[in-house]
């Protein structure tokens, strides 16, 4: 009992501290006060209903002037004491009941609207909500806090256009009102408007300058509009005004991140986990920092996460935590979670009518941000170059930034027409895409940086495909079909993939076979290789690379007298990682050597001064992969489990090396050594990928094409059919 009266007296204290916070209008501290209370004492309904209350956009103006007078009237005081009494107390539901019976009666009293309108608002009922707001301003039209608190409700309505309406009239009616400014931000934000929006919260912060939720959407909107270090001090003064606010050392984070100053990125993750202990989303940003750097610390953390991190309870960004574990269930698990979490409920096909086969060629639009100097447009070149354009029309979406380069221009020039759609909101290009009446709408990046789903979430056409730039299931009920084939998802996993599979019948990845390999003179010395010693490459980027590999490559370089790791990096943390790594390995950092960025062809070149590309095993090479083998270069690989893990193989598969694919840890250092120590060997192994890059199917870029395009146009006749799509194997 002494417990009980001890936890109740410190809630008491705790509650009356929140509520001397929320006179001074400091409601983000007495918000972290009820949170902090909740931690302690999780079943406390009264700090659930102050919480929820103060959550809530809509509060019930208790100090508004009644309606007018009359037959109609207002409820004497005491009826309002009792309603606020109840309100307080959490008891919504009899709140909600005894306002709809006093209406019968009091149908004039803007203050009993209101309790209607608040007491709504926290139940979710959005349409009673707006209804009563709307009795509110029409009987006090210059209640300015009724129509902000209107605008807020159409807003989470979705009535987008009407909310902007009414907070446009709350500002043209009291200018002063930092709320409004900060809510008509969120709306130009969310169109993408984003010079507006940062406007409005300047506005806002410059009528309330502690207004703690303008400051972090105006640092959000700097982020967004690239102006990164503005944003990190916007950051900083939200933190100064908030510092226990760990979205806002989230936002820091991924500002630092795109910097390019990871330890920094690294720590805020880490305030942001500390004031909000398993925040997902700052666990999974610091996982993919730390293993950008090499910090393989990470691997120990995501066993502390656990390896069911974003598999059940909150939704974790599938793509970062691929390095850390070779698992198709997972990641189907991960992919299907973040999906149902972050975007709307999948449009029905029937939205979008195929087009009967009249004839007319196929709309097949292609959606990315990487039209431009990029690795999936030097795989995707020659696919644009060799579309039959008698039975294909060909549209690309661009939302990634407007770069004039070579591959911009090959995509120019091989397209029927190009959208720049890099400032359009999702509404907007779901809109321009459906104009087009598209049959095929062709996602190119999935759950990579930069993607964009939302508008195949609305339905962009009436078959859409997941393509080259994600190497997964991306979990979706808006994604038909994912274009794989029979070594990158072998039937033994075909459980791990949610949407239908286009099999091509050699390999899912494209090659332009016309890419410039520079004949520039270059040496290795000119690259800081040794003359002699044999030199083993990995050219990956380095969140690829995890301890396990990197063990068995010290262990042969141990073995294998005077050879270097030649290895790709731009960031001297993560070669300082590395060097300290090979250390402890007893492998002098020296030994690394570290390549940094060169023009496509002469990138290309450079890869014929190595003796033996080796692979990593959880995400192999990928375009990378076929770089190597496109300069001569021989790849040996591990084949593991999910579609990021067998990419390598089914590159190998597809140009007649099965031999240098192995099956275990144990096979592939095995054959690693084998060919650092036998020249002979390795010799024929070049000279037999020589021969093979001519005439075997990985580099047959028309070839590859017309499988394609195969594949396409059975799914289209399948959706066109009506019929229940299924998997399609093409054989060409």
């Amino acid at each position: 009992m002494v417990r009980g009266r001890m936890a109740k007296l410190k809630v008491d204290q705790a509650m009356k501290r929140a509520k001397a916070h929320m006179r001074k209008g400091e409601m983000a501290e007495a918000r972290a006060l009820y949170e902090a209370i909740l931690a302690d004492y999780p079943k406390n309904e009264r700090v659930k209903t102050a919480l929820a209350e103060l959550s809530g956009p809509v509060k019930p103006a208790l100090g508004a002037k009644g309606g007018t007078s009359g037959a109609a009237g207002e409820p004497p005081a005491e009826v309002f004491a009792k309603l606020s009494q109840a309100y307080q107390a959490g008891r919504l539901q009899d709140v909600h009941a005894m306002t709809g019976q006093l209406l019968g009666q009091y149908g004039k009293s803007a203050k009993l609207w209101n309790f209607r309108a608040a007491v709504s608002s926290n139940l979710n009922l959005l349409d009673d909500a707006e209804q009563a707001l709307r009795q509110v301003v029409h009987l006090q039209p210059d209640m300015v806090a009724a129509k902000s608190n209107l605008g807020v409700i159409l807003e989470r309505l979705g009535k987008l256009s009407e909310a902007e309406q009414c907070y446009r009239a709350v500002i043209a009616a009291s200018p002063e009102f930092p709320e409004a400014h900060n809510n008509l931000g969120n709306i130009l934000k969310g169109a993408g408007k984003l010079e507006e929006a940062q406007s409005c919260y300047m506005n806002a912060i410059a009528r309330k300058a502690d207004y703690v939720d303008a400051h972090y959407n105006l640092a959000n909107t700097l982020r967004e509009r690239e102006l990164l270090e503005d944003a990190k001090q916007q950051y900083f003064k939200t933190l100064k005004l908030q510092p226990k606010l760990a979205e806002a050392w989230y936002g820091l984070g991924q500002t630092m991140a795109e910097l390019k100053s990871g330890p920094e990125a690294i720590e805020a993750y880490q305030r942001a986990l500390a004031v909000k202990p398993g925040y997902v989303l700052a666990m999974v940003e610091q996982l993919r920092e730390q293993s950008q750097l090499c910090d393989w610390r990470a691997c120990d953390l995501f066993d502390q996460y656990g390896a069911e991190l974003g598999v059940t309870g909150e939704a974790a960004l599938p793509f970062p935590l691929l390095p850390f574990e070779d698992h198709p269930a997972h990641q189907l698990a991960r992919s299907r979670n973040w999906a149902k979490s972050h975007f709307s409920a999948a449009a029905p096909v029937s939205t979008i009518q195929p087009t009967p086969a009249d004839g007319r060629k196929i709309r097949l639009g292609y959606f990315s941000a990487d039209f431009h100097d990029h690795a999936t447009m030097f795989l995707m070149a020659g696919i644009l170059r060799h579309h039959d354009r008698s039975k294909f029309e060909i549209f690309v979406f661009s939302y990634g930034k407007s770069k004039t380069d070579a591959q911009r221009d090959q995509v120019l020039e091989n397209v029927d027409q190009f959208f720049d759609v890099q400032g359009m909101s999702d509404g907007d290009l779901t809109k321009l895409a459906r104009e087009q009446n598209l049959d095929i709408a062709i996602d190119l990046k999935g759950y990579t940086r930069d993607g964009r789903l939302e508008p195949f979430a609305k339905r962009l056409a009436p078959l859409q495909i997941s393509y080259l730039g994600y190497p997964g299931t991306l979990g979706a009920d808006f994604i038909d079909y994912i274009v794989a084939d029979p070594v990158v998802i072998p039937p033994e996993q075909r459980s791990g993939y949610h949407e239908k599979i286009i099999y091509l019948p050699d390999c899912y990845q494209p090659n332009d076979n016309t890419r410039e390999i520079s004949s520039k003179p270059m040496t290795r010395a000119e690259l800081d290789l040794p003359e002699d010693g044999f030199v083993f490459c990995c050219l990956n980027n380095n969140y690829k690379i995890m301890p396990s590999e990197f063990a068995i490559w010290m262990r042969v370089m141990k073995k294998v007298g005077g050879s270097v790791l030649w290895l790709w990096c731009n960031n001297d943390v993560a070669k300082a990682n590395l060097r300290a790594a090979a250390e402890k390995h007893g492998i002098s950092g020296d030994r690394l050597i570290f390549a940094g960025y060169m023009p496509q062809s002469e990138h290309l070149a450079r890869f014929r001064h190595a003796d033996l590309f080796i692979d990593t095993f959880n995400v192999n090479a990928h375009t990378t992969a076929s770089d190597a083998l496109w300069a001569g270069l021989p790849v040996v690989t591990l084949a593991g489990q999910q579609f990021a893990a067998r990419v390598a193989a089914s590159l190998l598969s597809a140009i007649g090396l099965p031999e240098l694919i192995t099956d275990t840890p144990v096979a592939y250092e095995e054959l690693i050594l084998k060919l650092a120590q036998n020249p002979d060997m390795l010799a024929e192994l070049r000279t037999k990928l020589a021969t093979n890059r001519q005439t075997k199917p990985l580099f047959d870029t028309e070839g590859y094409t017309r499988g394609f395009e195969q594949g396409l146009e059975r799914a289209f006749a399948q959706r066109l059919a009506d019929e229940a799509i299924s998997d399609i194997a093409v054989s060409i």
